[in-house]
């Protein structure tokens, strides 16, 4: 029986619209282009979601990244809020699965800066179970340590818990890890599955029969 509901944030919970976000700005094409090369398609962005470099670090890795941009790069560094936007299902998801009897975690890479200027989007994690952020624990998915920090901190049978990410990369890891795994698609589709998983019933309906 599944006990344990953990998801990514990214994609899942939250709308990562960097594109969106760099579009206000106003970048031609080729600025565009430039500015995501330097960060969020870049490998410094592990280390961004990492934590393992102090916020002045980062921007002066991705100006590094490509200086010919470096105007732009601070311009998007300055304000992360824009970043994200919250999924209209997410709220009521979770209250669901809470009033089903299920407990809610988060898994995800996340950097810091991120975290402390999402402001009121991140306010679910006050209301869930628990959750672990990449740069808390200078480790990030798919890294077998993140998972296991995860299951020791909060004590959970792997086998009883199931994790939703959109990457395939890190259900592969989850499953490794013993963890059932779904690749978050589309909010209905994945709803469908998690459900055909849980069954119909809620966790505390089952309880009592």
């Amino acid at each position: 029986m599944i006990h344990n509901i953990i998801f990514d944030i990214g994609n899942v919970l939250l709308d990562f619209c960097w594109e969106k976000h760099f579009a206000s700005f106003g970048f031609t094409d080729k600025v565009f282009d430039k500015v995501a090369k330097a960060t969020v398609l870049s490998p410094t962005w592990d280390a961004f979601d990492q934590g393992v470099l102090t916020p002045t670090q980062l921007l002066e890795a991705f100006i590094k990244n490509d200086p010919s941009v470096e105007k732009e790069i601070r311009q998007m560094y300055e304000n992360f809020n824009e970043m994200i936007e919250i999924y209209p299902y997410t709220l009521s998801w979770i209250e669901d699965l809470k009033k089903r009897g299920y407990h809610i975690y988060v898994l995800s890479n996340f950097s810091e800066k991120q975290h402390k200027e999402s402001g009121i989007k991140l306010d679910f994690l006050n209301d869930i179970d628990g959750y672990i952020l990449s740069y808390q624990e200078k480790l990030i998915k798919p890294d077998d340590g993140i998972y296991q920090a995860l299951i020791k901190r909060y004590g959970l049978v792997p086998e009883e818990s199931v994790f939703i990410d959109d990457k395939m990369i890190n259900i592969k890891a989850a499953r490794k890890n013993r963890l059932h795994g779904i690749v978050f698609t589309s909010y209905e589709e994945t709803a469908s599955l998690l459900n055909n998983m849980i069954g119909s019933n809620s966790r505390q309906e089952s309880v009592h029969q």
